[in-house]
């Protein structure tokens, strides 16, 4: 297998849609977004990068952005479940940090399931923390961990 040093990260694209279904067939139920939702998140108030390695996407990460806001909202973080633990998501999620950093943004916010320790391992080792807990976040009725982490100032904040 190749190691995750050769994995590229670049801006996803509509041709990407069918890969980021497939990485999603790997997950449970509840928790996979349909074709539908895809094509939503690859266009609008948005940012969506993938990984990629010998030419296959292997991973996805999709960023929200609301108008007037200094945060941006990690909204799904993604590997396909062969490439885990190889340091994909923390190249995803710098590359994330990073565009929400060029857009102004001065946090990160997200959530992540309670029981999803590895999630919450990555992001507490990438500078996030627990803000919040949310009963009944998923429709699973689940609890959500929110997470923060400061973006810091940007030497280009100007608009």
């Amino acid at each position: 297998m190749s190691d995750a040093g050769a994995v590229q990260i670049r801006l996803a694209s509509a041709a990407d849609l069918d890969a980021l279904v497939g990485i999603e067939d790997s997950f449970p139920d509840e928790d996979r977004f349909a074709k539908r939702t895809w094509k939503r998140l690859l266009i609008g108030h948005t940012v969506a990068h993938v990984a990629v390695l010998d030419g296959t996407v292997v991973g996805a990460a999709v960023l929200l952005f609301r108008r007037g806001s200094r945060a941006a909202r990690l909204y799904t973080l993604s590997v396909a479940p062969e490439l885990r633990g190889k340091g994909i998501a923390r190249q995803l999620l710098a590359a994330g940090e990073a565009a929400a950093k060029q857009k102004g943004c001065e946090r990160m916010r997200l959530e992540a399931r309670e029981s999803n320790q590895n999630a919450i391992l990555l992001y507490e080792r990438s500078g996030y923390r627990v803000i919040a807990r949310v009963p009944g976040y998923y429709p699973n009725g689940e609890t959500a961990v929110r997470m923060e982490k400061p973006l810091g100032s940007s030497e280009s904040s100007s608009r």
